[in-house]
């Protein structure tokens, strides 16, 4: 019998063409995915031999239990298969990749590591700006709106640092979050929210602090959101972009023959 491991993979922020190569190299190799329930489903057409599985984690929603991830991933992993954990975003960046890393060293379990596109990258390049624009900050912050156990991080010393701040699981605290960086940072600085980014359902607006919560709220805007805010997210404000859903192509089968092409080539 072959010897098992775990790869955890990347699936970025949902169009297929984000993946990396690697990341469409392994998922042909794999014989079990499991798939989050914020990855693109059409990621199983790029492992037609693999037996998939759903594995759904999304905030305020029914969710699978990681305890039970966790000993799906050993178990077929010591029989032999090869277990690809699909994961939404970077796998790294608030997936518990590292609950899961730890799991798999216990038991023995070789582990690999994808990575790929982060939400609020893709964000970003939605808005068309830079995390990072040296004229507004000295860095970014990628922070979670929630603690595991509820809690909420420190907003004073975030809105102290001077980053951009990249705000992941926040729209359901976009009020008590936004009062709280109020008390910090003014009103008009800039601030952004994006649905979906990266993917076909794309949807994006740039208002400021002061306004965000009630905009949001008017737009309809729904998990999953990155929230930006900081003088960087300024540059996207001149860049005109308004509150709209993107473009609706449907990439989403074009991105796939895309990735099969590129396969097929390089085998």
């Amino acid at each position: 019998m072959k010897n098992g491991k775990v790869t955890l993979l990347s699936a970025g922020p949902g169009a297929l063409d984000l993946l990396t190569l690697r990341a469409a190299r392994v998922l042909g190799e794999a014989d079990v995915l499991l798939v989050d329930d914020l990855a693109n489903p059409e990621i199983a057409t790029l492992a037609p031999q693999a037996r998939v599985i759903a594995v759904g984690k999304r905030g305020g929603c029914r969710s699978t239990p990681q305890a039970f991830i966790e000993r799906l991933m050993c178990r077929f992993a010591r029989r032999g298969a090869h277990v690809v954990r699909v994961k939404g975003g970077d796998a790294l960046m608030f997936g518990r990749a590292g609950e899961e890393i730890s799991a798999l060293r216990r038991a023995g379990v070789p582990v690999d590591i994808i990575n790929g596109v982060s939400s609020a990258f893709a964000a970003a390049a939605g808005l068309g700006m830079s995390l990072t624009h040296r004229e507004h900050c000295a860095g970014v912050t990628f922070v979670t709106a929630h603690r595991q156990d509820g809690s909420a991080p420190n907003w004073a010393a975030l809105a102290a640092t001077g980053t951009t701040l990249a705000i992941y699981m926040g729209l359901h605290r976009v009020e008590e979050l936004s009062e709280t960086l109020l008390a910090h940072l003014d009103a008009a600085t800039p601030a952004g929210a994006v649905q979906w980014a990266g993917s076909p359902q794309e949807r994006r607006m740039v208002t400021s602090l002061g306004r965000l919560a009630a905009d949001v709220r008017a737009a309809g805007f729904a998990s999953p959101t990155i929230l930006l805010v900081g003088g960087a997210v300024g540059e996207a404000a001149l860049a005109a972009v308004e509150p709209s859903a993107a473009v609706g192509v449907d990439v989403g089968e074009a991105a796939a023959d895309v990735v099969h092409d590129v396969i097929a080539r390089a085998a």
